[in-house]
């Protein structure tokens, strides 16, 4: 739809009828010492020729490079199908299906999602998306309180996490008087289980395990959960989805599998594109699943018997009373669901297992070419998926800017900020995009930044 402003004729054609001198008047409730005023940063308006020269420049400024950065973000293939098809007007447009007899295409789509990651996840329910990541993570754990019959308002979360997940947990969780209780990690880059053995029974709600945790390593999983339950505690999976491809999916831990698991989608079909949109999924047991945030779409049959989808237990408050609401979540990152949902649909289980094997090859190949170089060592020496810590004789990041700036390598996260006392680490990442070439280039190029003096 295009935009059309209002001119200053229409302004004052509309203050006039509800009666207001001007339009700050309508804020007059608003104390002025809350209020922003003019906004410095922001240009005069532009044509539209100007418009697309400064978006072109903007976009030029998003080189690429020889990327070997994961962190949470990954640079998979993505079969030019997905994206022709998700953009197509159907989907392109589509927007929350309130009205089901008008949208049974992407109820089914969604419906279809669903049935993709629990799948995947080894769970009895999805609901059709979050977010982000890090943001179903903190609705994971809230989830889990309201879920705990005997909840301590209390949740264990491994160091190991992604940093930017346990900054949003926090902003989400600590407003509502939940306690966060950091687990060390030992030195093998693994959770460290003595931890969670000297809580008492009854004394936390949930733990949280990551699978693969940030710095690539797998976790114990099975251990982990079978002490979560010993001291009567919940289990929250968070998970890369690719990486299920090949590890046991988190219904299967320990004992009794998890309870709750989450993650980002960001590897199934939506590009990097400097850092959004992604979404986020969670999957829970069936016995949780009025808890569940966000929506949940169900597949029924009409009057003749024909397959009919529709949307069920909207615990949304615009569909139920705000105090019974589990989330103030208004919509789902629906077209990036589109796109997983159709990038799954054409890897299908095979293809997405050669996605994952490749991946995780390839960053054991480029660990070790990286390790032939004089100081620089593994971190950890636990197996990990598609990413791994290694150590450099420098700080890091002068290191990055010489391969960022003489190589157009991007070589990976550091890890100093985050974690300090792992000294100059930095975190690197290989997808199956990466070629044995790639690999080669890269080692020659660290070696020769870091053999300067």
């Amino acid at each position: 739809m295009p935009f059309i402003p209002h001119t200053e004729t229409d302004i004052d054609e509309m203050l006039g009828v509800i009666g207001a001198k001007s339009f700050d008047a309508l804020f007059d409730e608003i104390p002025a010492e809350l209020r922003c005023g003019a906004l410095q940063h922001v240009p005069h308006r532009l044509t539209e020729m100007e418009v697309v020269r400064l978006m072109h420049g903007r976009a030029h400024q998003d080189r690429r490079g020889l990327n070997f950065i994961g962190a949470g973000a990954y640079e998979h293939h993505i079969p030019a199908a997905v994206w022709e098809i998700t953009t197509r007007g159907e989907y392109y447009s589509a927007y929350t299906p309130y009205q089901a007899e008008a949208s049974q295409g992407t109820l089914q789509l969604l419906y279809e999602y669903q049935s993709m990651m629990t799948a995947l996840t080894g769970m009895d329910v999805s609901n059709a998306s979050m977010y982000d990541g890090a943001s179903a993570l903190a609705e994971a754990v809230l989830m889990a309180e309201r879920s705990h019959k005997a909840g301590k308002r209390k949740v264990l979360v491994p160091r190991t996490l992604h940093p930017l997940y346990r900054k949003v947990l926090f902003a989400i969780v600590d407003a509502q008087q939940i306690e966060i209780v950091e687990l060390p990690h030992d030195a093998h880059g693994r959770t460290d289980l003595k931890a969670i053995e000297n809580f008492e029974a009854g004394s936390f709600t949930s733990l949280v395990i990551a699978q693969p945790n940030f710095f690539g390593v797998l976790e114990d999983v099975d251990a982990l959960t079978d002490a979560a339950r010993a001291k009567g505690a919940m289990v929250i999976g968070v998970v890369n989805p690719v990486s299920l491809a090949l590890l046991k999916p988190p219904g299967e831990w320990g004992a009794t599998g998890a309870d709750i698991v989450c993650g980002d989608g960001q590897p199934l079909g939506a590009p990097l594109a400097s850092g959004g949109p992604y979404f986020g999924f969670l999957t829970a047991k069936q016995a949780f699943v009025r808890q569940m945030p966000g929506r949940i779409v169900g597949r029924t049959v009409d009057l003749d018997g024909k397959p009919g989808y529709t949307l069920t237990l909207q615990a949304r408050e615009q569909h139920i009373r705000r105090s019974k609401a589990t989330s103030n979540i208004c919509t789902n990152q629906g077209l990036l669901v589109t796109a997983a949902t159709i990038h799954m649909s054409i890897l299908g289980a095979e293809g997405l297992a050669r996605v994952a094997s490749a991946s995780l090859q390839h960053t054991i190949e480029l660990a070790q070419l990286l390790i032939e170089i004089p100081g620089v060592r593994k971190v950890f020496d636990a197996p990990g998926f598609h990413e791994a810590a290694i150590a450099l004789p420098k700080p890091v990041a002068p290191v990055l800017e010489a391969l960022a700036g003489e190589q157009g390598i991007l070589g990976g996260f550091d890890l100093s900020s985050d974690f300090p006392e792992l000294g100059n680490a930095l975190l690197i990442c290989a997808t199956e995009t990466k070629t044995p070439a790639d690999l080669r280039h890269y080692r020659d190029a660290l070696a020769a930044v870091l053999a300067k003096a």
